[in-house]
């Protein structure tokens, strides 16, 4: 006789299918879930190469040269007459008006941000992008601070304005600003660059280089490392960057940083600041000497001294 199945029997049977149904379906899922995890993490891959590769004439020498003219040449001459005439106020000639020459350099600052305001570049152009508003927002934090201090400018000595402007966070963040959209354009030069020689060692400037390190950069990559320490250093000067890459060249080369026991860089660059070892020019008067085989956009401020 049949044994027929019992209560219990059909239980632990429909209990079984469950459990099959829910292992099958923990298993489609998580396949599922690994596929979608593996797209997402490959897509941002995919598109990290995509922002990171510039577009072909992204930063071609037009561009380059183009940019030079309508956007950094302008607030160039702003940052040549800043230095001029705060110079005239920290000498301290009781003859110097500094409320009008505050007025003046407000003047200036404020009608070169009205020109690069009507500039734009293109998008495929990121550096340069950030380097036009880097640039914006500096002259216009440092037409804000120069306008809010001409009517205090004459109830203080000269010493005293100067050491207020040189402390006013607002100054601070301009000069930052103008640093950081000064790095920017380096960068985009290096950009350049590296289509001409996709060979190219690079340097992080987040790190120290030593003398030899330094020794093996390229141009390109020892001014883009200038212009980071520069900005990390909060140091805003009248010179450009490759005119304090060549003082680095001609010190090391002359053994002054071997007599003087420095080891690397950033202590080079500390020795020759505090010395005011360096000036605008430096670089063209001894570009023909160290550099005759490095490749350099046909840029004016590497050929002309101004």
């Amino acid at each position: 006789m049949e044994k027929r199945l019992t209560r219990t029997d059909y239980l632990f049977a429909l209990m079984f299918i469950f459990m099959l149904v829910c292992i099958l379906g923990a298993f489609f899922y998580g396949l599922r879930l690994g596929q979608t995890k593996s797209d997402q993490k490959y897509d941002k891959i995919l598109h990290a190469d995509q922002a990171v590769t510039p577009a072909i004439g992204a930063y071609d020498q037009q561009v380059l040269v183009s940019y030079y003219h309508t956007i950094f040449l302008p607030f160039r001459e702003f940052q040549n007459k800043w230095f001029e005439l705060m110079s005239q106020i920290e000498m301290g000639n009781a003859t110097v008006d500094a409320s009008a020459v505050l007025k003046e350099l407000y003047k200036i600052a404020d009608e070169k941000y009205g020109i690069l305001k009507s500039k734009n570049m293109p998008d495929t152009s990121p550096l340069l992008v950030q380097s036009h508003q880097g640039y914006l927002k500096s002259l216009k934090l440092f037409a804000d601070s120069l306008n809010s201090y001409q009517a205090k400018a004459n109830g203080q000595s000269h010493a005293q304005l100067i050491d207020a402007i040189q402390k006013d966070p607002y100054f601070l963040e301009a000069k930052t600003q103008a640093l950081t959209a000064q790095k920017n354009y380096f960068d985009s030069i290096l950009a350049w660059d590296g289509t001409l020689d996709p060979d190219i060692e690079y340097f992080d400037p987040n790190n120290n280089a030593n003398l030899d390190q330094w020794r093996a950069m390229n141009l390109n990559v020892k001014n883009v490392y200038i212009t980071a320490k520069l900005l990390k250093n909060k140091a805003f000067s009248p010179f450009y960057p490759q005119d304090l890459t060549i003082r680095i060249d001609e010190f090391i080369a002359s053994g002054q940083a071997k007599k003087l026991n420095v080891n690397d860089v950033n202590q080079t660059m500390e020795l020759l600041l505090s010395t005011n070892a360096v000036r605008t020019g430096d670089f063209v008067k001894g570009k023909s000497k160290w550099y005759t085989n490095e490749n350099l956009p046909q840029l004016p401020f590497f050929s002309d001294v101004n």
